[in-house]
């Protein structure tokens, strides 16, 4: 696959972003800055970044519980993202949401959600609008391998393939359903493969592998776009850490980190790629980071600095009146 430059800057800047913003959230955390549960995305930046960028702001996605890389990369505000993980005035959902509830319309980000297996139908819904207003749109939804046994997913895949829907799956396998390992949870060791038997085409991907993933979805969007309905695509990434910032991880071994790091970062197979390859040069991306560090330095000392809600504000934005 031949990326310009324009585009591989993007994707590079898109990967350390979630990378960066991720391990800040991380240090926050342990400061006891941040409200609630903490489910960081480090590991896994290709598969959000590599399928995002194949979607315009006329596309829907639907999220996880672990959703700041999918936020990211669908191009919401880091700002705006910040304010709601500190649950600040301003924030996304104007601080009421908070970590796993993230949304953002206008960017077509249909929200983080702490429900397992929830995305699915909400993305099928959005992707009928897509098809009964034919707008061009598709829809995409970020899936857990343990959500993959949810009946709600199950429920999706079949309402999408009767009505050839332009959706598409997406199966972020991480290796672990909270504390439970994916051999274990999954009867038949086949998320994709259960997929296809909906009557629609699924394969799987190397989740750190931006490339693979770019390509994959690609297709799967222009099946979409083309009327031809959904499609499914497994992506194997291992999380870095555990299922929540606190987890033990006692059902992983000790030296299982510290491999991946070493020989499964999505972040340095990219640079190493397009570095190799001449496209881009060390001192380039060295640019790039400092940027983005610059950046989070500012945004995060104004979400630290910024109000939170009014207490006369407690029943706004809870519900929608039509």
């Amino acid at each position: 696959m031949i990326l310009d430059k324009s585009t591989l800057l993007d994707a590079y800047r898109r990967l350390k972003t979630i990378r960066e913003f991720e391990m800040r959230m991380r240090t926050e955390n342990e400061a006891g800055q941040l409200p609630g549960f903490l489910h960081l995305y480090c590991g896994q930046e290709a598969i959000a970044v590599g399928a995002c960028m194949q979607l315009d702001e006329k596309d829907y996605i639907g999220s996880t519980h672990r959703g700041h890389g999918h936020c990211i990369a669908k191009g919401c505000d880091i700002g705006d993202m910040l304010l709601e993980i500190y649950c600040k005035q301003g924030g996304l959902c104007n601080g009421k949401g908070g970590s796993m509830h993230i949304a953002d319309m206008n960017k077509g980000m249909l929200g983080a959600n702490a429900i397992v297996g929830a995305a699915p139908p909400i993305a099928v819904g959005a992707a009928l609008t897509a098809k009964t207003l034919k707008t061009g749109g598709v829809a995409m939804a970020f899936i857990g391998d343990g959500a993959s046994n949810q009946g709600t997913v199950f429920e999706a895949l079949n309402l999408a393939s009767v009505l050839k829907l332009p959706m598409i799956f997406i199966y972020e396998n991480n290796g672990y359903a909270e504390f439970t390992g994916a051999g274990y949870h999954v009867g038949g060791n086949d998320i994709v493969g259960r997929a296809r038997a909906f009557g629609m085409p699924g394969e799987n991907v190397d989740g750190t592998d931006f490339f693979a993933m770019f390509e994959a979805v690609g297709e799967a969007v222009q099946r979409a776009r083309r009327g031809d309905g959904p499609s499914a695509i497994e992506a194997s990434a291992m999380r870095y850490y555990g299922h929540f910032e606190g987890d033990p991880q006692l059902y992983r071994a000790k030296s299982e980190i510290k491999t991946l790091m070493k020989n499964a970062d999505p972040i340095c197979n990219f640079v190493s790629r397009v570095t190799d390859s001449g496209v881009l040069t060390v001192d380039e991306l060295a640019v790039v980071d400092t940027e983005i560090l610059a950046m989070l330095d500012e945004k995060v000392e104004a979400a630290r600095a910024a109000p939170i809600p009014a207490a006369n504000e407690l029943y706004t934005d809870v519900y929608a009146n039509y």
